[in-house]
């Protein structure tokens, strides 16, 4: 019998598989310029292999979350360990350009997305106390990689080639991965037999009449679908073109990089705040406050040229866009059943991928017209209000009675 005290498993499990899968993905950036020397692939070729992983994780989302659902979460998250260890195995082996897009892109991105919301879903199913706070741990663990996969990376790129850099890397995610996956667990209300009560108390009867189908069309899954993308999209250009912008203003090249680590670590407070805060004042109300400074912040970085101005607005930044993320989830695991999370999940995170995809294009386009990014913090901010305003018009389903359930006993 699995006890209370297990949905703490769960999280560390789901914080260790994200930080891993998102740190062997955005591996690519530091691993560009060793690739494009030794084979000489052009530099957008390569890079392109991120835009199409980003794709892979936009699709990939719904049909994982939706076996998720059919299958558990075990079984998908292990084989998307699986997938994504040999996919960048198979990458480090690529002899061709395309050869290397399509396994590094299509195969990691899905490999990755195999993570995100089935990982989620679980998380939320096994909370109905600390909600917030447990998803936010899970994002926080992600929000490692930049702070322990890429620096890995880097120091494996020092000492070898990047063909076994990279298969050192696919050795970590198999060894790390697969072992882990394996002690994630459907939530105790879907598992059957004694499990089957909460792990932590009282818990909302769900609505027995709700259908996929109803679920997916309902004003609610379109509201929280758009206001994903919008709240990606928003925060994309600059993640992606902040550290270019800050060269433009003639900061050096190693000083505009940790412009970005600066934007991590805040980050990193922004997901336990938001989440403490999520469980107090509830979550819609803290994203949609979130979701309107997210969009000042962006803007922030119209107005600085300095070092110290960069690193002012990345704190802010940062803590905001990475503090709101994981409350997605909690209004996800409030206004559907447990019993289809995986494919709800799915669905949004389908969205947010899209978002996440324009940035860096937007970006692109914006500086070889105007051979400026300033229109790019502009665009931002408007897209953060467009988010802010979509959230606003976000009404949960009606509640149903609580009914009370045993506590599984320690």
């Amino acid at each position: 019998m699995i006890n209370a005290h297990y949905r703490w498993v769960i999280v560390a499990a789901g914080g260790l598989l994200g930080c891993v899968a998102m740190g062997a993905m955005f591996s690519l950036p530091v691993f560009l310029r060793p690739i494009s020397e030794a084979t000489g692939w052009s530099v957008a070729g390569i890079s392109s292999a991120m835009t199409i992983g980003f794709l892979a994780m936009a699709f990939g989302s719904m049909v994982w979350g939706n076996l998720a659902d059919r299958l558990g979460p075990r079984f998908v998250v292990t084989a998307g360990s699986v997938i994504l260890a040999a996919s960048l195995a198979l990458a480090s082996r690529a002899s061709a350009l395309i050869e290397f897009q399509l396994v590094f892109g299509l195969f990691v991105g899905l490999g990755t997305a195999a993570i995100f919301a089935p990982m989620m879903a679980c998380v939320v199913g096994w909370f109905d106390t600390h909600r917030s706070l447990a998803v936010s741990l899970v994002s926080a663990g992600m929000g490692m990689a930049p702070m322990t996969m890429s620096p890995f990376a880097a120091w494996l790129i020092e000492g070898h080639d990047w063909r076994s850099s990279l298969l050192i890397i696919a050795g970590l995610a198999a060894v790390v991965m697969i072992p882990v996956s394996l002690l994630v667990r459907r939530p105790p209300a879907l598992a059957g037999g004694p499990a089957a009560a909460s792990a932590s108390g009282p818990v909302a009867s769900e609505p027995s009449d709700m259908t996929m189908s109803r679920a997916l069309r309902s004003p609610q899954f379109i509201v929280l679908m758009l206001t994903g993308f919008f709240c990606c999209a928003t925060h994309s250009g600059p993640i992606f073109h902040t550290v270019s912008y800050a060269v433009t203003c003639g900061i050096p090249l190693i000083a505009a990089v940790s412009i970005y680590s600066v934007e991590g670590l805040a980050g990193m407070g922004g997901r336990i705040a938001f989440g403490l805060m999520g469980d107090r004042f509830g979550a819609k109300r803290v994203l949609v406050v979130g979701l309107l400074a997210q969009a000042f912040g962006a803007l922030g970085y119209f107005f600085v040229h300095q070092l110290t101005g960069f690193y002012a607005v990345a704190v802010v930044f940062g803590f905001i866009y990475a503090g709101i993320m994981p409350l997605y989830a909690v209004l996800i695991r409030e206004n559907f059943p447990l019993r289809m999370l995986g494919t709800v999940t799915g669905g949004i995170m389908m969205a947010n991928s899209l978002g996440m995809a324009t940035g860096p294009l937007a970006g692109g386009l914006i500086y070889d017209m105007f051979a400026s990014y300033g229109w790019l913090y502009v665009g931002a901010w408007a897209l953060g209000i467009g988010a802010f305003l979509v959230a606003m018009t976000f009404k949960p389903f009606p509640k149903a009675q609580a009914v009370p359930v045993a506590v599984v006993a320690d």
